[in-house]
């Protein structure tokens, strides 16, 4: 199936990917004497901002691209980055991205036939020791079946996929080798109550891990044998559910490791070389979001003896194109310091053709970072999100920063997949100057739509420690106090707060600039962004004098919280306005904007100028304002409404509490999808007890009562979706007899909704803050 999106390609791989490039001798041939020629057509087995970094080079490279897709990532990025792209199943991984037939009949479909003129390729890389790419590239299996229908796998052998694809056998491979490990069990044997003998004597803690696969999924840290069976079952599912094979191994967990990895290279004639080392000691839940090159605090020689160990190990199992060895695995952060294209290499490799340079002529040159912007919920413990992108806007891209993407503004990140939205490469001639361009960098990167972590990596970038390289795996957990703000914390509260309230000030200047203007233009029965911007009580445009605005601030460290701002302009004869809010103790200020773009403002505060961007959207009939301005993005939100008199003001002002629920009561973290229901409604539970077991994005989340009772309205099955927020069950407080009559009249702060079924035991704890007047108890 031909797509039509020749012109986008072009656009896309102009706009978002720049690479610094050190000249080099030319690859050279195969001994066979076939040519670069080769490969005329690629296959991309893969999705997102992985696929489209590989059609960049390939498009670069004069080579065609096929595109797969699930019925999820139809209108995706690259999809509209390829040539042609063939629709290969539903949303579920392994209806899709993890189906070898699906894949290979598409190859099929599009001629992606070998033959001695020309050929075509499924591009699908493995590591070494733990694959980035993930899907179909980290299977054997596939690899085989690629080669018994003449197409090139751009990729190891399978042989070498097979021998440390499977964490087990590279294990036994390595350890034969002399290669230190660490102490676990890397056996074929998988009954749980084995696995937990085993576990017991290697001590705890102990870290369960798949065989296959990486990225974290399936990951888990048990502290006590008390834990062993749950974690231990609830690996193997996100191991199939991500992987395709459950089978699981055992390591001696290192409270303080540093996660530094070795990029190694190889062709088919025996070449193996690494291409230094990268640091990705800064993870949540088992995976990195921040990478960096070289690893700092390390000394040459250690350096070396990295990546000796790397080729040895390579060589060991006959390895070839790109892999990584754990000391674990992606390609930009390691391109900009070698200022060499992989995926080009990879191709070449593929095609039998030799590695242009040898280990002494590979290039170390300067520092680089590699941010990980994903859309999740920080303060939820980095939960998965999921949302459309209604605004994106990042840093521009240039020879020393790089934006890999799958996205763009519009796209939805579904709960099917990796949340990552993109990858943030900077390159500067040391750490100190890279750090400076990261630290900009994020700065200039503009999501709104769904949460995402950009505050939490400003944060991280800005540490003490992380300016220091002081990093390690436990980096997060370990500064907590200081990348985390406590609600309890008053003074990191009140300068939340106030940060919180000088944006909402700049809203406040802009929305009425913007509104004025729009006045002015007047287009009756907009659609159009224009509509937006009109504004919803009690901000009332036609009152020049002074008006009010009222914003709700949603916080981001605090989600159980907002906050209502209610600001006073006035204005004044030169145009600006003194903005006030009602609280006292905090000034008034001067304020005057002006309109550069749709969504560019300049606004000058008490004499001081700077560039403010506003993104503006309706969700759920309100009205949602994002800010951005120097380092700082707020969120503010506000009710769609028509306009008041003053008459009717106070009594239909909009109302910003936050929705509450009952006490007990859970609700989804996330949305996803139910796999295991752990009790049954009416059962009695302690607090914290798991109840049931939700997946998102091939990620497991367990939900444990929120206190001690009987759970209550628990109807969910296996395979059901539920969505984010939505009430999953309540727990009742056991122990209260008294009983709430059918017909009781109550007077509550948010309705209350009962049918026959709630007329049974309620505890009076839940509901005595309620009841107001005329509440009868029957007995």
């Amino acid at each position: 199936m031909a797509f039509m999106a020749a012109v986008l390609r072009r656009n896309h791989s102009g706009q978002l990917f720049h690479l610094r490039l050190v000249r080099v001798r030319q690859f050279s041939d195969s001994a066979s004497g076939s040519g670069s020629n080769r490969i005329e057509k690629i296959l991309v087995a893969n999705r997102g901002e992985i696929a489209c970094r590989i059609m960049r080079t390939a498009n670069r490279l004069g080579i065609r691209t096929v595109a797969v897709y699930s019925d999820a990532d139809r209108n995706s990025l690259h999809v509209k980055s390829a040539d042609e792209a063939v629709r290969i199943g539903p949303p579920p991984a392994r209806s899709s991205y993890l189906s070898a037939s699906s894949i290979l009949e598409a190859a099929a479909r599009t001629g992606a036939q070998v033959t001695p003129l020309s050929g075509s390729g499924i591009f699908s890389e493995c590591l070494v020791s733990e694959n980035r790419y993930g899907f179909l590239s980290e299977s054997a299996e596939f690899a085989q079946l690629c080669e018994s229908k003449g197409l090139i796998f751009i990729g190891p052998p399978a042989s070498a996929i097979r021998d440390m694809g499977d964490k087990s056998a590279s294990k036994r491979i390595m350890g034969a080798a002399g290669v230190p490990l660490v102490p676990g069990y890397h056996g074929n044997e998988q009954d749980v109550d084995m696995m937990k003998l085993e576990a017991d004597k290697i001590g705890y803690p102990v870290l369960i891990k798949p065989t296959h696969g990486g990225g974290g999924k399936g990951m888990r840290i048990v502290q006590s044998p008390d834990e062993f069976v749950e974690s231990f079952l609830g690996a193997q599912r996100e191991a199939a559910a991500s992987f395709g094979v459950n089978t699981i191994l055992l390591e001696k967990y290192i409270t303080q490791p540093r996660h530094i990895e070795v990029q190694i290279f190889g062709d088919k004639h025996g070449n193996v070389l690494h291409l230094f080392e990268r640091d990705c000691s800064v993870q949540r839940r088992h995976q990195k979001i921040i990478e960096e090159a070289p690893a700092p605090n390390i000394s040459d020689d250690f350096r070396s003896h990295l990546g000796q160990a790397a080729v040895s190990a390579a060589k060991a199992v006959g390895y070839h194109n790109a892999g990584t060895v754990e000391f674990i695995v992606e390609h930009p952060v390691t391109e900009m310091i070698v200022g060499q294209d992989l995926v080009e290499w990879q191709i070449r490799v593929a095609n039998g053709e030799r590695l242009p340079i040898s280990q002494s002529e590979v290039p170390l040159s300067g520092h680089a970072f590699e941010a990980r912007i994903y859309a999740e919920n920080v303060p939820k413990g980095f939960l998965p999100a999921t949302g459309v992108l209604y605004h994106y806007h990042h840093v521009p891209v240039s020879s020393t920063v790089r934006v890999e993407t799958g996205v763009e503004q519009g796209d939805t990140v579904s709960m099917h997949y990796d949340p990552m939205i993109a990858k943030l490469v900077v390159w500067g001639e040391n750490r100190a100057a890279a750090l400076v361009k990261l630290k900009d960098s994020l700065s200039k990167f503009q999501v709104a739509g769904l949460p995402t972590n950009i505050n939490f990596l400003q944060k991280l970038a800005n540490h003490w420690a992380f300016e220091g390289g002081k990093v390690e795996t436990h980096f997060i957990e370990h500064y907590k106090d200081d990348l985390f703000v406590d609600p309890s914390n008053s003074v990191l509260a009140k300068e939340a707060y106030d940060a919180a309230r000088f944006s909402a000030t700049l809203v406040a200047a802009c929305i009425i600039k913007k509104e004025h203007s729009t006045l002015k233009e007047n287009i009756p029965g907009t659609n159009g962004l224009l509509s937006v911007w009109y504004s919803s009580p009690p901000f009332r445009i036609n009152h020049f004098a002074s008006s009010t605005v009222e914003l709700e601030w949603e916080n981001e460290y605090d989600i159980s919280s907002s906050k209502l701002l209610t600001l006073l302009l006035t204005y004044k004869p030169d145009g600006s306005y003194l903005i006030e809010t009602k609280e006292n103790g905090y000034p008034g200020l001067e304020v005057k904007a002006e309109e550069l773009g749709e969504h560019e403002f300049r606004v000058e505060v008490d004499g001081v100028i700077m560039d403010v961007r506003l993104a503006v959207y309706l969700k759920d009939q309100t009205k949602h304002i994002h800010i951005w301005h120097g380092s700082h993005h707020h969120h503010f939100k506000q009710k769609v409404g028509l306009e008041l008199s003053d008459e009717d003001e106070s009594q239909h002002k909009p109302s910003f509490e936050a929705s509450s629920h009952p006490k007990g009561t859970a609700v989804a973290p996330m949305a996803g999808l139910v796999v295991k229901v752990l009790v049954k409604d009416g059962t009695k539970v302690e607090e914290g007890q798991p109840i049931l077991v939700l997946e998102a994005m091939k990620m497991e989340h367990v939900v444990k009562a929120p206190s001690t009772g009987y759970v209550h309205g628990l109807q969910l099955t296996t395979g059901q979706q539920v969505s984010d927020g939505s009430v999953l069950f309540r727990v009742k407080i056991s122990g209260c007899n008294a009983v709430l009559s059918r017909n009781a009249y109550m007077i509550t702060e948010h309705m209350m909704e009962f049918d026959d079924s709630d007329s049974e035991k309620l505890c009076l704890a839940d509901v005595t803050s309620k009841l107001v007047v005329n509440t009868k108890l029957s007995e």
